[in-house]
C-alpha cells in the first residue's frame, strides 16, 4: 500500500515501510523506492531522489572500477586553531580533464535525465562507517546560477541528513541507495544543507559521485 505525508510543500509516495518521524520535523524514507521522489521545494529549485537510475550490476561495476581507477587522495581543512584530515578520501575532475569511460557514461546518463550539461566531477569515498562528511551546502561562488548537483551513491547504503538553514529548522532524512541519484536544483544550496553521518556499526565502503554546473574558468 502506498503512503502519502508531508514536509511544508514537499510530497513523497513511498510503496514500503511508514516514514519514522523525528520530532515532526524529520523523515526517514524507506527502503527501495521505485518511484521519484520530491523530498522538498524552494521558490526557485527542488530535492529529488531518484532510485534505480543505474542498475544493481552496473552499480556494482562502476564502485569496483571506480576505487582502482580513480586518483584518490586525503584532503586536510581547519578546525579551530589546527589542520585536520577529512574523514574519507577524494578525487576531482575538471573540464576541459578527460574523463575515465565509466565516469563520461555517468555524466551523459544523468546529463540527459536531467537535461542539463555537467561540467564538474568529484568523489567521495566512504571507506567505512567512520568516514562522514560535515553539515554543509555547496560553494555559491563557484557554481553557476540556479546550480545542479547531482549525486549519484555506489556501494552501501548511506544515510544523509537535510535541514534549512533558516530557523527553526526543517530536516529530513534519506537512504541513499546503490544506483541512486539525489537532485539538488536551483537555489537549493542558498536555503538547504546537507550531511552524511558516521554509523556506529559495521558499514561496508560507498562512493558518491558528484556532478555539478561549474562557472567555466
Amino acid at each position: 500500500m502506498a503512503i502519502h505525508g508531508h514536509l511544508g510543500r514537499s510530497t513523497y509516495r513511498t510503496p514500503r515501510a511508514l516514514p519514522r518521524v523525528y520530532k515532526e520535523v524529520a523523515q526517514q524514507l524507506g527502503f527501495f523506492a521505485q518511484a521519484e521522489l520530491t523530498l522538498a521545494r524552494t521558490r526557485a529549485g527542488d530535492i529529488r531522489y531518484l532510485p534505480g537510475v543505474f542498475s544493481a550490476i552496473e552499480a556494482t561495476r562502476l564502485f569496483e572500477r571506480l576505487l582502482a581507477i580513480a586518483p584518490w587522495s586525503k584532503e586536510t581543512m581547519r578546525m579551530y586553531d589546527k589542520m585536520v584530515e577529512v574523514p574519507r578520501l577524494v578525487a576531482w575532475y575538471r573540464d576541459p580533464e578527460p574523463l575515465p569511460a565509466e565516469l563520461q557514461m555517468v555524466r551523459e546518463r544523468v546529463g540527459a535525465l536531467l537535461s542539463v550539461k555537467f561540467n564538474a566531477v568529484s568523489l567521495n569515498y566512504y571507506r567505512d562507517g567512520n568516514d562522514s562528511v560535515a553539515w554543509h551546502s555547496d560553494h555559491d561562488e563557484e557554481l553557476t546560477a540556479r546550480p545542479v548537483v547531482a549525486l549519484l551513491s555506489l556501494g552501501a547504503i548511506r544515510e544523509m541528513l537535510l535541514r534549512t538553514k533558516v530557523l527553526p529548522r526543517r530536516q529530513l532524512r534519506c537512504d541513499l541507495e546503490p544506483g541512486s541519484i539525489l537532485v539538488m536544483r536551483g537555489d537549493v544550496q542558498e536555503h538547504w544543507e546537507h550531511h552524511i553521518p558516521k554509523v556506529h556499526r559495521p558499514t561496508s565502503a560507498r562512493i558518491s559521485v558528484a556532478l555539478r554546473t561549474k562557472i567555466s574558468p
